[in-house]
């Protein structure tokens, strides 16, 4: 087990050899605003011109988080498809959504290439020289958003206005969404030491245990798997998003914390430390779920530490919470020694700023 050397959060030194990784999350912000720019002339002739099809496929990149914000008020059915290839029934009365990177996306290429076989109706969200876009160059009357970088948030934003504007969901405002994250940027900033800093806050905690992390509406659940994905990628530690069926029992089953051992012993085994993501949702069973869980992590001494958003649009909340957990998982990598400095792990990753979970 690496060892957590929290003054590592604050050292100049360390956070330097970082600065690819942090300027990143720093930039999420301006990549959607850049995003809904580059977009502008496309969304500028979109409307619903009594077109509406008889349901939306949506495939590749973040086509669950489309989802989660629409299913709740799109008026056709909507499913969010992993691929390959779309569900047999698609057809020309439907429309395929498809988000692709700079990467390839083999999934995605395969749905955007089918869509066009069968005469659907395609929306493409992608750099214009990427596999996806080549792979929907077919389509006479495809929508392209001319995505212009590998942020998967800001092409989901792009592709919510594009559908809110033809009347297919509702209306997403992308300047908030970049606002609360430029936000999260100042507060989780560097240059921030650990006393005001959310994010350094949070990584001690995560310092010696093992993630388990949960949030209770669809979108927080959402946030919860992309936070997640950048836990893993930086501690090389299992970690855990599920519904509150999976988490009570693991709970439960964890013995009294043994209060004579040694804190610096790397064979003692990691606890899991609960991460609760609230973004504001005045909903019953949500909060009676949430009471369940922190009582039960409680009773068998497991930490808990509640992050909350409720203040903004739903697809901002979902972003604030995501770069929240992001900003987190980033210190936890500099505080292991895992980013910004040589490791013998080859399985350490080199520029995790590269990989699509930040």
């Amino acid at each position: 087990m690496s060892f957590f050397d929290d003054s590592r959060l604050d050292d100049p030194a360390a956070l330097r050899a970082t600065d690819h990784l942090l300027r990143r999350l720093a930039g999420a912000g301006a990549r959607v605003r850049a995003e809904i720019a580059f977009s502008a002339d496309v969304l500028a002739g979109l409307g619903s011109d009594g077109f509406r099809p008889r349901a939306i496929v949506a495939a590749g990149r973040d086509a669950r988080l489309v989802r989660a914000v629409l299913e709740p008020v799109c008026p056709v059915p909507f499913v969010a498809w992993p691929g390959p290839g779309l569900p047999g029934w698609t057809g020309p009365l439907d429309l395929v959504i498809v988000l692709g990177g700079t990467s390839e996306d083999s999934g995605a290429m395969s749905a955007a290439s089918e869509a066009v076989r069968r005469g659907c109706g395609l929306m493409v969200a992608s750099p214009e020289d990427s596999p996806v876009a080549q792979a929907s160059a077919g389509s006479r009357h495809a929508i392209r958003l001319p995505s212009q970088s590998d942020d998967q948030l800001a092409a989901a934003v792009a592709v919510l206005q594009a559908l809110h504007q033809m009347e297919l969901g509702p209306a997403v405002d992308a300047d908030a969404v970049a606002a609360m994250l430029d936000e999260v940027a100042i507060e989780c900033s560097p240059n921030n030491d650990v006393a005001s800093n959310p994010a350094k806050d949070l990584s001690l905690m995560l310092a010696d245990a093992l993630p388990l992390v949960w949030g209770g509406s669809v979108l927080a659940a959402r946030a919860a798997r992309r936070v997640v994905e950048a836990m893993r990628l930086a501690s090389g530690r299992p970690a855990l998003a599920a519904d509150a069926g999976h988490l009570l029992p693991v709970l439960a089953s964890q013995p009294p914390r043994d209060v004579f051992a040694d804190p610096f012993d790397k064979q003692e085994e990691l606890r899991p430390g609960l991460i609760i993501l609230d973004d504001g949702v005045e909903d019953e069973g949500v909060m009676e779920t949430q009471r369940k869980l922190q009582e039960k992590a409680e009773r068998h001494e497991v930490r808990v530490h509640v992050v909350t958003q409720a203040n903004g649009t739903d697809v901002a909340r979902y972003a604030a919470l995501t770069q929240h957990g992001r900003y987190a998982a980033a210190y936890l990598g500099i505080g292991l020694g895992r980013y910004g400095t040589p490791v013998e792990d080859s399985s350490a990753p080199g520029n995790p700023a590269e990989d699509p979970a930040w």
